[in-house]
């Protein structure tokens, strides 16, 4: 049953959701419009569409921030989380989600301490990486012949480097210019660093020798490109010398730690690039002067060992003097000597030579000796000397022969000696003749036919006395003489063996 009674009548208005949306919006971008929040930067993230989100926060709350692709180039630096900032922009409203947020349009550091949290986080992790090593730092070259300068192109710092080079050694300059602070300055300054570093050798332009970035005084703001991540490792990986000068003497960045060698100001920087002409002339005058000294010191000490040595010489025409003398002396001894040596030479090898034998005595004494043996062959071996005989004639003659060779060869070395006036060859060949005729006599012993039967053979002759040489020659029956080294024994012929022949053995000979 339906209640009969009224709906209540309400007198508060009644809202959509995209009503009260858009009328937060429009309150929120109303009563704050452009702001400036400011908060530690957390949830950074940037979108492949170039658009970068993020949180602001501090202790008590967080709200929701968007950098829009155009508006990331004009940022003034680079979102990282952890780092305390102050984001100018506008609140806004996202009705989707029904939340708000903060369109950034600006960025910047909140304070000094800020900035320096930040460099101090920086130069740990870079440190950490072996970045600010003292072994990586390289010596200066002692006079380059082209400086590169990385600063602005529109300042006093550029004005002091040329004059402070152009008064010590002039010297040809290549100006990088680039910002040295403000957006995209660190950005510009790495790539005129690195640019340095990619010139070529012998190129055109020429490639410097040594690179100075410079910079004039400033707050930590004003010098906070150079303490950028960027420009420090592009400072690191820079193979040219490079010397930093930012700011003033009290004033500290990032580079300088990297950097080949720190200067306070740039003047200074100008003057460790390259040396002053006067000092160089100076050096080169005063090590001139110590090489000049150093010189007649030495030509001094040798003159000193010169005469000390002159001293210690002899006097050389004297030596000559003495030499000549005793040359001359030699000489008329020699002349005196070489007459009384030879008659004394000659009187010995004529007493040699009335020792020698008289080679018709050796002749006849080998003559004897053949007709004795051969007087004994004929009587043991009458056949065998016949057969031989000629053989024993031809041996005395060539005796013969040997014998007046060797006294021919003997007077020869006595004349030679005689020309030579030695002894000692005389007795030498005394020595070979003697041995030579020594040997003759075995020579016409073991020629003998007798020494034959002293070693075991038998000749075998017939009643007549003439030698049996073969088997077939004798018959069963036959009359034969067996002639041994000690004497003869008669046999008869019993058979033969062998071919055909007959032979005398020992079983069957008739003794």
């Amino acid at each position: 049953m339906d209640d009969p009674r009224p709906a209540p009548v309400s007198n508060m208005p009644e809202y959509t959701v995209s009503e009260i949306s858009g009328a937060v919006k429009r309150t929120l971008e109303t009563t704050f419009g452009r702001i400036r929040i400011r908060g530690e930067l957390t949830e950074v993230k940037r979108y492949p569409s170039g658009h970068i989100y993020l949180s602001l926060k501090d202790e008590g709350a967080k709200i929701a921030g968007i950098v829009w692709k155009n508006a990331v180039p004009r940022l003034g630096m680079v979102p990282e989380n952890g780092t305390e900032v102050i984001a100018t922009g506008r609140i806004t409203a996202y009705g989707e989600r029904s939340s708000y947020q903060l369109i950034i349009e600006r960025m910047e550091y909140a304070g000094v301490g800020a900035l320096l949290a930040r460099i101090e986080m920086i130069r740990q992790r870079l440190a950490a990486e072996g970045v600010f090593d003292a072994d990586r730092k390289r010596p200066l070259p002692g006079l380059p012949r082209v400086i590169g300068v990385v600063t602005s192109e529109r300042g006093a710092v550029i004005q002091d480097i040329k004059t402070t080079i152009a008064r010590r050694f002039p010297t040809s300059i290549l100006v990088w210019p680039v910002p040295v602070q403000g957006e995209g300055a660190a950005e510009r300054i790495a790539a005129a660093i690195a640019g340095f570093d990619a010139m070529p050798e012998g190129g055109d332009p020429p490639r410097p020798d040594v690179v100075i970035v410079a910079r004039g005084g400033g707050s930590l703001e004003d010098l906070m490109a150079f303490n950028e991540e960027i420009v420090v490792r592009a400072a690191a990986a820079c193979r040219i010398p490079l010397i930093s000068a930012v700011g003033h003497e009290t004033d500290t960045t990032l580079i300088d730690f990297v950097s080949d060698r720190r200067a306070p100001t740039p003047t200074a920087a100008a003057e460790m690039a390259i040396p002053a002409r006067s000092d160089l002339i100076a050096d080169l005058a005063q090590k001139a002067a110590r090489l000049v000294g150093g010189l007649n010191r030495l030509a001094q000490e040798s003159r000193l060992r010169l005469a000390r040595v002159e001293r210690g010489i002899p006097d050389l025409p004297a030596l000559l003097g003495s030499a000549r003398q005793r040359l001359d002396d030699r000489t008329e001894r020699v002349l005196l000597a070489l007459p009384s040596l030879v008659a004394r030479r000659r009187v010995v090898l004529t007493s040699v030579e009335r020792r020698l034998p008289d080679p018709r005595t050796l002749t006849a004494r080998a003559r004897e000796t053949v007709r004795d043996r051969d007087l004994r062959l004929r009587l043991s071996a009458p056949g065998l000397v016949a057969a031989h005989r000629s053989n024993l004639d031809r041996t005395s003659q060539r005796l013969a022969g040997a014998v007046h060779r060797a006294l021919t060869v003997l007077r020869g070395q006595a004349e030679r000696v005689m020309g030579r006036v030695s002894e000692a060859p005389l007795r030498a060949s005394l020595r070979e003749a003697r041995a030579h005729l020594a040997g003759l006599g075995p020579r016409l012993e073991s020629a003998s036919p007798m020494a034959l039967l002293q070693r075991g053979y038998v000749l075998v002759t017939n009643p007549a006395g003439r030698p049996v040489t073969t088997a077939a020659s004798v018959k069963p029956g036959n009359k034969l003489r067996l002639h041994f080294g000690d004497g003869e024994v008669d046999v008869t012929a019993q058979g033969g063996t062998g071919r055909g022949h007959s032979a005398a053995t020992q079983d069957q000979l008739d003794l």
